[in-house]
């Protein structure tokens, strides 16, 4: 009954409601961060599996400009990370746009993180159990490790929490998302190195399919 039907009438209510009380501050934000991106925008759009593994588009604040190198490749995201950025991500209020995925229905406030498409096709199917619930702005896996948890590791995490979902889960992973917050904790990270978490190879596989694809 929660997850098939409560969970969605909560997120909707308070995602409304969130955005009717700072949707001033997301405007003044986004207009902070054109103007510090270069013209490059405020939003970042990027498509994501959402529930049962359908494409969605991802909202989040613009942390970086889209400065690139003689060659045309973009320059190192620390060079492309403005002041206003870093600051956004040190307060932790980059995926407050996210809300709005969440009242469009694409998003739940809990639920596991949405990772990239192009790596899809290695999950196994127990891993794919991920996508039986909508993802979240926040979830288990990120508090318990964030950042630092290995991909293996976030895997079982999302999973596990596919089969807690309940309203005791949910608040209990609020309340813990806000301690982290308040703790500073991982906080202004970004999403982490993926070198440095993906212990499955996922990430080494990209690249050797984008390799093979350029020599072709």
């Amino acid at each position: 009954m929660y997850r098939n039907c409560i969970k969605r009438c909560l997120d909707f209510t308070i995602a409304f409601f969130a955005l009717c009380f700072i949707g001033w501050f997301i405007l003044l934000v986004a207009i902070l961060l054109h103007f510090a991106n270069k013209g490059a925008g405020a939003f970042f759009f990027q498509e994501r599996p959402g529930k049962d593994g359908k494409t969605f588009k991802l909202i989040k604040f613009k942390t970086m400009t889209d400065e690139r190198d003689a060659d045309g490749l973009l320059l190192p995201d620390v060079q492309r990370l403005t002041k206003v950025g870093r600051l956004v991500r040190s307060l932790s209020i980059d995926e407050l746009p996210q809300f709005i995925n969440v009242l469009k229905g694409d998003m739940s406030l809990i639920g596991p993180r949405p990772l990239l498409m192009h790596y899809l096709p290695w999950y196994t199917p127990e891993q794919n159990r991920r996508h039986e619930v909508r993802p979240g702005i926040t979830g288990w896996a990120q508090v318990n490790g964030r950042n630092h948890c290995k991909l293996s590791r976030k895997f079982e995490l999302d999973v596990w929490y596919v089969d807690h979902c309940s309203f005791i889960t949910d608040l209990k992973i609020c309340l813990l998302t806000v301690s982290n917050i308040l703790k500073r904790k991982d906080v202004g990270e970004g999403t982490g190195n993926m070198e440095e978490v993906d212990d499955l190879g996922f990430h080494e596989r990209y690249l050797k399919l984008l390799e093979e694809r350029k020599q072709k």
